[in-house]
């Protein structure tokens, strides 16, 4: 059995944010836009989500495939 620290898990959710947040702002979208695309009604759940600083909102796999549809880049681009 594997065994996760709390610190991994989110050093890895901030990796993602982060991510998410430079890829979305090389194609000049802005954390409305990307909302808007993702069918949300405003930009509150990405900038939460971008935020490492608040742990309790984080991309599940759902947004982070409809977000690199969006972006036009690879899901795996997301996670490197």
């Amino acid at each position: 059995m594997f065994d996760f620290t709390e610190d991994e898990i989110y050093e890895f959710h901030n990796k993602v944010s982060l991510k998410v947040r430079e890829l979305r702002k090389e194609k000049n979208l802005s954390q409305l836009d990307l909302a808007l695309e993702l069918g949300l009604k405003n930009s509150s759940f990405i900038s939460h989500a971008e935020n490492p600083k608040i742990s309790t909102h984080h991309f599940s796999i759902e947004h982070l495939y409809k977000i690199s549809k969006i972006l036009n880049i690879e899901l795996s681009d997301i996670l490197k």
